[in-house]
């Protein structure tokens, strides 16, 4: 076996295909500039030689890292599964790779990852919602780092979004549920502090009480983490006090999900006995029994045109868009009027 057998380099391939350093080059980069046969011939030695392009030499040429970071809340829930991955599609069509970080909901390792991902040279941020400390807010703008917000529209926010109205959402799905008869309503959520999805769709809930003469500020509710089980522990919790709901909005699917089998187990029917309804529209919703009455996230739209914005404005074409992504309300069986 020969050692030290020397690296194929872009010269090789150039001479080999019989064409320019150059045209090897764009067809690596920006094959959309170059001739089918051309770009063919060219990706054919590039295989047959085994040529890999050199990435630190890139990054020295672009003075850019091609480099994203997103930091999510959890990796354990599938609500942000659609989101990253239609969001990771999109950087990779345009030449990008992304660096995925957890906070487990911890504002404190959120911050951590922040900082860890600016040292290593991303090129820019995607952060879920726009509740954290103004100092983090702060260093981003020293570091001149581009950051884009998901799964949250705040026009008057300090950082640019491409997300959904959870307020405005939820507040159409409560409606809904009041429109059908249900005035002893219940709902189970996230857990607020530190999360501003989980407190608009809580205020939504409000909003649509509110406007429909109910009890507001006292509505019957239970903060819980996500999880199955806790939307199970968070249910049996809400039909053991004085009042019992006729219907339970749940922050969402999975709390929904935990809802529904702890009904099951306590032997309510749903939605004969009450009724249970979610938010984000995964796949879970539609396959358990009754299917989940929910709100539908366009979360790979949402995705891709984050990927797209970011990439804008790492590249000096965007200061960076807020741009709000249409929701809407998925009816399935397990909403019914109360009997």
């Amino acid at each position: 076996m020969e050692k030290n057998r020397r690296a194929p380099t872009l010269s090789d391939v150039a001479r080999t295909a019989n064409v320019s350093t150059a045209t090897v080059s764009r067809c690596l980069n920006s094959p959309d500039r170059v001739v089918e046969k051309t770009r063919k011939r060219v990706m054919e030695v590039v295989e047959l030689l085994g040529y890999t392009p050199n990435f630190a030499a890139r990054v020295m040429a672009a003075n850019r890292s091609f480099t994203i970071g997103a930091i999510i809340p959890t990796m354990d829930n599938a609500i942000f599964a659609r989101g990253l991955q239609a969001f990771q599609d999109q950087l990779r069509d345009q030449g990008y790779t992304l660096l995925v970080s957890s906070s487990a909901y911890k504002p404190d390792v959120e911050e951590e990852q922040i900082r860890a991902l600016v040292a290593r040279g991303a090129d820019g941020l995607l952060l879920i919602g726009h509740e954290r400390r103004s100092e983090i807010y702060d260093y981003l703008k020293q570091h001149q780092v581009p950051t884009l917000v998901a799964w949250s529209h705040l026009p008057e926010a300090d950082l640019p979004s491409i997300g959904f109205d959870n307020r405005s959402s939820m507040a159409s799905l409560a409606r809904k549920v009041i429109q059908e008869g249900h005035s002893e309503i219940a709902m189970i959520s996230g857990v607020l502090t530190g999360n501003d999805r989980a407190t608009r769709r809580k205020n939504g809930v409000e909003d649509a009480l509110r406007e429909h003469g109910l009890e507001a500020n006292h509505i019957n509710i239970v903060e819980t983490p996500y999880g199955i089980e806790h939307g199970e522990a968070a249910f049996r919790e809400l039909m053991s006090r004085a009042t019992r709901p006729t219907a339970v909005l749940c922050g969402n699917d999975v709390l929904a999900v935990g809802a529904l089998r702890a009904a099951q187990a306590l032997g309510l029917r749903v939605p004969e006995d009450v009724s249970i309804t979610g938010f984000d529209d995964i796949e879970l919703a539609e396959i358990v029994n009754p299917a989940l009455t929910t709100v539908h996230v366009p979360h790979r739209e949402m995705g891709r045109k984050a990927a797209s914005e970011l990439i804008e404005m790492v590249e000096g074409k965007s200061e960076g868009r807020t741009i709000c992504i249409d929701t809407y309300i998925v009816r399935r069986q397990s909403l019914a009027p109360p009997r």
